[in-house]
């Protein structure tokens, strides 16, 4: 099949879950929103091989790599809040710079047991 066509399909159906997913957290109400509840329900699928990963592997891979894409409407959005940022903006900018550091730490220390998991696996 061809690469792009089967690239298209893999995006509509992660869509396509997403909106459902998102439904579903809606009908019951759910305190945890339905695109959270989507990727745990995905990565579920995933390890039970339920789904394999070859099945929305190149889709992904292309949300992955266009994400910067979809945060500029919520970067233009911002715009609208001048006066907060005016008044506040310092302490956003803290927090935002605390939480930068704190997930960038999280991830690399994630990372480094994963691999260190992986290594001993191999050994």
């Amino acid at each position: 099949m061809n690469t792009m066509l089967k690239g298209t399909l893999q995006v509509a159906a992660l869509m396509v879950f997403s909106l459902l997913m998102n439904r579903l957290a809606l009908l019951i109400h759910s305190p945890i929103p339905g695109s959270i509840m989507g990727i745990i329900l995905v990565f579920i699928l995933l390890e039970t091989h339920v789904i394999r990963l070859e099945w929305i592997e190149l889709g992904a891979s292309w949300l992955l790599a266009e994400l910067l894409l979809f945060f500029i409407p919520a970067a233009v959005g911002v715009m609208k809040f001048i006066p907060m940022l005016e008044s506040d903006g310092i302490r956003i900018l803290i927090v935002v710079i605390f939480s930068t550091f704190i997930v960038m730490a999280s991830s690399g220390l994630i990372a480094k047991r994963i691999a260190n998991r992986k290594e001993r696996k191999v050994s």
